[in-house]
């Protein structure tokens, strides 16, 4: 088997590897087991979660400051395990493609893969040893989906060129989509690291049937705020948290829009796949709204809350492929 082939299986599995990894970090965030170990990369001193009353017992003489929760420590450290094991595949993809750099693999972009998972790496123990602090957690999720969307597009940079040509204007509505989502997913990592997802309890108002009540958007926004602080279940007083949140709603207005111009543009005018990725983005932006909506309407249930994380995940796979797909594709030539 030559190499480009091993390079794009495994460049596909680490996609998928990575989208269930950004999952279960959403699982892991949203079910308060962040701190489930209270240091890094063990778990009270330990390669696992202590289970045993003597493990246990050990744990809590070794952590006084942190009570033990078995089964939050468990999610936590399989987080790790999961992500522990992605790395090593990212590692191998890097090495495949400076062995294979002269048969046309993607060095430079195997190589940053490499180098982003290495920070990915530092922003998880950070998450830990800096107490959950909002700005670093934010990175983290970032950093996570930055990794999925850049190992999906080593994956499709080893498939065919597409040979239907993208219609006009195509190019740049793609870009300023692709910037759109990515925007709304940082807003949205802000939503949860500051527990603000509740902080409109109705739809489509925010509460007391008010679109726009007392906000403190100055707060809500400030990035850092020192360290030694314990951020778990957030610090911010409501106005504050009310302001994240409506932020969030409001900029998914604007991915909306552009978003649905990009899906019905390639639906309408274009052909074969990227008519097909049209319509798939249209599918996962209709998903994702409706999971937003049931997340205030049901008062955050985790496995929806979940699901609005793995729907913000294949939005991005979408327009990544979308812009893969849309810039190697030839220009409409003029009638």
């Amino acid at each position: 088997m030559d190499r480009s082939r091993i390079f794009r299986r495994l460049a596909g599995a680490g996609t998928l590897l990575a989208l269930c990894v950004v999952v279960f970090g959403a699982f892991v965030r949203l079910s308060d087991a962040g701190l489930g170990c209270p240091d890094w990369p063990g778990c009270y001193g330990q390669l696992g979660a202590p289970s045993t009353e003597a493990h246990i017992a050990a744990a809590q003489e070794g952590f006084p400051h942190a009570p033990v929760d078995t089964a939050k420590a468990w999610i936590e450290m399989g987080h790790r395990y999961i992500a522990g094991i992605l790395g090593l595949l990212i590692l191998g993809l890097a090495v495949l493609a400076w062995r294979g750099r002269r048969d046309g693999l993607p060095m430079g972009a195997s190589t940053a893969l490499l180098l982003l998972v290495g920070f990915q790496g530092a922003l998880g123990m950070w998450t830990v040893t800096l107490l959950l602090k909002p700005l670093v957690v934010t990175a983290h999720l970032i950093g996570g989906m930055s990794t999925l969307g850049l190992l999906c597009w080593l994956w499709l940079s080893q498939r065919p060129q597409p040979r239907m040509p993208a219609p006009s204007g195509a190019r740049a509505l793609v870009l300023a989509a692709l910037a759109a989502v990515a925007l709304q997913i940082a807003l949205g990592g802000w939503v949860s690291t500051n527990y603000a997802a509740m902080a409109c309890t109705e739809f489509p108002t925010c509460h007391d049937g008010q679109y726009f009540p007392a906000m403190d958007p100055a707060e809500g926004f400030v990035l850092w705020r020192g360290i030694g602080q314990n951020y778990e279940y957030g610090v911010l007083e409501h106005p504050a948290r009310t302001a994240i949140h409506v932020v969030h709603r409001l900029w998914a207005v604007g991915v909306t829009l552009i978003v649905a111009a990009l899906a019905l543009l390639l639906v309408l005018r274009a052909s074969g796949p990227l008519r097909a990725l049209g319509a798939a983005l249209g599918a996962a932006l209709v998903l994702q709204l409706g999971i937003g909506v049931g997340i205030v309407l049901l008062h955050l249930p985790l496995g929806l809350a979940t699901a609005h994380n793995a729907g913000a995940a294949i939005l991005l796979l979408c327009m990544i492929a979308t812009v893969h797909t849309v810039w190697r594709a030839p220009r409409e030539v003029a009638a």
